[in-house]
């Protein structure tokens, strides 16, 4: 079971249930691959709400990585989510929103799923619960 003290998601991928963490080691990999100096402007980065499919492979191969496993970020790009597209956007908002926190979480992770869902006008059903919602993208229901 993740511990949200610790800023610890669980993600399912391939049907398997993962622990996420962005450590430190995981957001200077994140500062370096994103280009940027400081959290600070990592963080401002993510607040845009704009992510494309290789900065969320990136962050969630960081927090599978922070929290132990040993997995390349194109060994990520190749697996499934629970979700699709959508999936991958809920990861990767909770996984920031644990390890941002307080002010940080309520900027990042509202960016990030507002710019998803004006990517497409459809509409999903309640989230599964614990789950941040379901971010509708064009083509999916």
């Amino acid at each position: 079971m993740p511990n949200a003290h610790r800023g610890e998601i669980e993600a399912c991928l391939d049907g398997k249930p993962f622990r996420l963490c962005l450590t430190l080691n995981a957001l200077a990999e994140l500062e370096s691959a994103f280009g940027h100096d400081d959290m600070l402007s990592l963080a401002e980065r993510f607040q845009t709400g704009r992510l494309s499919a290789r900065d969320a492979q990136r962050i969630i191969a960081a927090g599978l990585r922070g929290a132990g496993y040993d997995i390349a970020d194109e060994a990520v790009g190749r697996m499934r989510g629970e979700g699709g597209a959508a999936g991958f956007v809920d990861i990767v908002a909770r996984l920031l929103g644990a390890t941002f926190g307080g002010p940080m979480a309520t900027a990042v992770v509202p960016a990030i799923v507002d710019a998803a869902m004006s990517a497409s006008p459809a509409t999903h059903d309640a989230p599964a619960e614990g789950r941040a919602s379901a971010i509708p993208f064009p083509g999916t229901r």
